[in-house]
C-alpha cells in the first residue's frame, strides 16, 4: 500500500501539480500553501476557505506532538517532540532584544561522534524529512503566539548529513508564499563535512555557515571531532573559504571550550591564524557540561582571556551567552533522559 505523499514537504510546484490533478482552480493551491506554511496549521480541518471536499483528498499534514517543555529562568524554553514513529527530537526557542531564535534539530540522533554532545551518545536513528524540520517552526510560533525571526540549524544531528531535506527546508521555509523567513536570518551549522559544504556552496542558499572547529590542529581535533579522520582541518579550512568566495557570506567558527582541552595559548594561536586567513568570525562557546563525556567548561575569566588573545591578533570574536543550563540546555540531553526513563 502506498503511503501518502508528506505534503508538507512539498514545493510550490509539487503542490500545485497535486491539487490541480483534483481538478482544482490554481488558486487552491496558494491558499493550501499558506496554511500549511504561513499559519502552520496541523491539519487540513483548520484550512477553512478550502472546500472540504478537497481537504479530505490532501493527505493530512505531518505535525509533531509536543512530549515536554522546560522553562528557563532566562526565558529560554527548551521542547521535546515526538516523531510519528515514536523518536524524540528537540528544539530550543532563546529570547533575544532583536527577536526570536529558535534552534531546530535535522536528525532523530547522529552518527558524527562529537565528544562533547549529548545527541550522538547512542547515534542516528534517521534524517528528518522537511515537514519535521519545518514543524519544529511551526509549533513554537503557535505555542508563544509570536513570530520567529531566526533560525539555527544546529540541534539534533547534522544537517549535511541529511542535504537533501536541508535544502528543501531551507527552499520552503523562506518561501515569501509561506512563513517568508529571510535568508540572511538562517545559519546551518556543520561539523566540517567538507565535500557538502562545498556542494552548499555550489547552491548559494543565501544563509550563513557555521562550521564547528572546536580545535585548530588534527591530533587534538580528532579526539573532539572523529569527522577530522575523514576530513582534515585543512580540507575543512578550504572548503570554507570556498564557501565565503562563493557567497560572499562570512563564515563562523563555532569553538566551545573545554577546560584544559582546547584552551591553551596555542590553541588561541593556531585558531586566529585559521580565522584571520579567512576572514572569519569566532564565537566561543564555554562547553555544556555533559556527564557521559566527562568535558568541563572553561572558567569565565579564562574564556574572557582567550577572546582576548584573538582580538589582539585582530579576529571577531564573540562570547555565546549561556542559556538554558537549569533545564537541560545541552543539545540531545532532555532527549537521552526520555529515551532512558522509556527503556526503564
Amino acid at each position: 500500500m502506498q503511503e501518502n505523499p508528506d505534503i508538507r514537504s512539498m514545493s510550490w510546484e509539487e503542490l500545485n501539480n497535486l491539487i490541480n490533478s483534483f481538478g482544482e482552480p490554481k488558486y487552491r493551491a496558494k491558499q493550501a500553501f499558506g496554511w500549511l506554511h504561513a499559519k502552520g496549521v496541523s491539519s487540513n480541518s483548520e484550512m477553512t476557505n478550502i472546500p472540504g471536499s478537497l481537504r479530505e483528498k490532501l493527505p493530512e499534514p505531518v505535525t509533531l506532538e509536543q512530549a515536554d517543555i522546560r522553562q528557563s529562568a532566562d526565558g529560554t524554553r527548551k521542547y521535546l517532540f515526538k516523531l510519528r514513529d515514536g523518536y524524540y527530537i528537540e528544539s530550543v526557542l532563546m529570547r533575544y532584544k532583536y527577536g526570536n531564535t529558535v534552534c531546530i534539530s535535522s536528525q532523530a540522533g547522529c552518527r558524527m561522534g562529537c565528544r562533547f554532545c549529548a545527541s550522538t551518545l547512542d547515534g542516528l536513528s534517521r534524517n528528518l524529512a522537511a515537514s519535521e524540520m519545518l514543524d519544529q517552526i511551526y509549533r513554537i510560533t503557535h505555542d508563544i503566539n509570536e513570530r520567529i525571526s531566526h533560525i539555527v540549524v544546529m540541534g539534533c544531528g547534522e544537517p549535511m548529513d541529511n542535504f537533501d531535506n536541508l535544502i528543501r527546508f531551507l527552499s520552503l521555509i523562506t518561501d515569501p508564499r509561506g512563513y517568508g523567513l529571510s535568508r540572511r536570518n538562517i545559519t546551518v551549522s556543520t561539523c566540517g563535512l567538507a565535500d557538502r559544504i562545498r556542494d552548499f556552496a555550489d547552491l548559494n542558499t543565501g544563509v550563513t555557515l557555521a562550521v564547528s572547529l572546536h580545535a585548530p590542529f588534527d591530533e587534538l581535533r580528532r579526539t573532539i571531532m572523529p569527522i577530522t579522520d575523514r576530513f582534515s582541518v585543512a580540507e575543512v579550512c578550504d572548503a570554507a573559504q570556498y564557501y565565503f568566495e562563493r557567497t560572499g557570506r562570512r563564515v563562523t567558527f563555532e569553538y566551545a571550550l573545554a577546560d584544559g582541552v582546547n584552551d591553551s595559548d596555542e590553541c588561541a594561536s593556531g585558531l586566529a591564524r585559521i580565522a584571520g586567513r579567512l576572514s572569519a568570525h569566532v564565537n566561543l562557546i564555554p562547553v555544556n557540561p555533559v556527564t557521559e563525556r566527562g568535558y568541563k567548561p572553561t572558567s569565565q575569566t579564562e574564556v574572557s582571556a582567550f577572546k582576548n588573545k584573538l582580538e589582539k591578533q585582530g579576529i571577531n570574536v564573540t562570547i555565546r551567552r549561556e542559556l538554558g543550563q537549569d533545564i537541560d540546555g545541552a543539545c540531545g540531553q532532555l532527549r537521552k533522559r526520555r529515551m532512558e526513563e522509556e527503556s526503564d
